[in-house]
Order: C-alpha cells, then structure tokens, then sequence
C-alpha cells in the first residue's frame, strides 16, 4: 500500500520557520486612510466683498470686514468637506458712512438682531482639476436659501513668512436678497436684488 511521507524534520522546522516570518505580516493591522486636513480662514487674508445696483446708474463695492471660517480638505484625493464661513453683519463697509449705517438698519442687514451671516455647506463637488462648485445654504436674517460658491483652488504650499501650509482660493457666487425678505428699494428699482458674493482668502491647515 502506498504511504503518506512525513517531511523530515529540518523541512518541518523551515515551514514553521517561515509561517512565524509571515505572521507579523498576517497581524499588522491595516494602513490607516488619510484624512482631510482642517484648515482655518486667515482673518488677515480674506476679501468678502458684494456688489448691488444703485437706481441703474452703477453698482455700489462693499465688503465686510470681519470674517471667520473652517473647512477639511485633502489635497491628494482633492475632497472638500465641512465648509463654514461666519460674518459680521456690523462689519459691513461701503466707504459711505451714512450708507454703512442705512445697510446695517432693518431695512437691509439688521444687524442689531442678526448678527451673524452663515453660509455652510456639508461637500462639494469637484469640477475639473483645481475648480469646486460647492452647494450650500446661506442663512441671512434668520432665513436659510440655497447658495452655490463656484470656487478655485489657487495654490497650496509652505507660506515663506511664517512657515505654516497655506491654501489660497477665489469664490464667486449669488443671491437675491429678496429671498431673505431683504426687499427695501426692490419693487421701486431703487436698489438691485441680486447680490454678486466675491471671495478671496487664504487658509492656514491646522
């Protein structure tokens, strides 16, 4: 009858030799998947300006001059997530001191009650290879309205003033302030309702 061989016992000892070997490999635990990065708006590097129609004649540049924000992004897979941006309706500036104060009454931002404008958006979708179109919400006198950023990745990279990792981007979008219940000067063609959002910043990851 044929039998079975048994290995000898220097075979049986370089098997078990190179399953010890393997088992290092077989517990290692998995590698860990990179996450987003947070990064934080500079307060010292970010333009949030707005331009509304004046009577048809121009359009009136004004800004807001206090700004705060974070966002996650991962700059390999290029995810964008978690995106916040708070503004101080006080801040607002137009370079006219009695307008700065009309736009900060009831009939425009009423800032005693409102102080803050909030655009927040949970994802983004990414467009092409540095472009972001970003759907989120504004929440502007106490009413929440669908806003989209179209946004643009400039540049990430090492800032050479203070050694810390900077991403810089360039944000348009639009609303009717209307949509909101902001409707002085509107029915009358005195003051525009739509509402061009132009946004420049840098942010630093943490």
């Amino acid at each position: 009858m044929p039998t079975t061989s048994i290995p000898r016992m220097p075979a049986r000892r370089a098997l078990l030799a190179a399953l010890l070997g393997a088992l290092p490999l077989l517990l290692a635990p998995a590698p860990a998947v990179a996450e987003a990065a947070r990064y934080e708006l500079d307060p010292e590097h970010i333009t949030m300006a707005f331009l509304v129609e004046h009577l048809g004649y121009a359009k009136v540049l004004g800004m807001f001059r206090a700004v705060r924000g974070s966002y996650r992004f991962d700059d390999g897979s290029g995810e964008l997530s978690d995106v916040r941006i708070e503004v101080d309706t006080q801040s607002v500036f137009s370079n006219h001191a009695k307008r700065d104060q009309h736009l900060k009454s009831a009939d425009f931002l009423n800032a005693s009650e409102f102080p803050r404008m909030v655009f927040t958006a949970p994802t983004a979708r990414r467009t092409g290879e540095r472009t972001f179109s970003i759907d989120g919400e504004l929440e502007l006198l106490g009413r929440k309205q669908p806003l989209t950023l179209q946004a643009t990745w400039n540049k990430s990279a090492e800032s050479p003033i203070d050694k810390t990792y900077v991403m810089g981007v360039s944000a348009r979008g639009s609303f009717k302030r209307s949509s909101h219940g902001m409707n002085y000067g509107v029915a009358n063609g005195w003051v525009g309702d739509e509402v061009p959002l132009i946004i420049e910043f840098e942010a630093k990851r943490r």
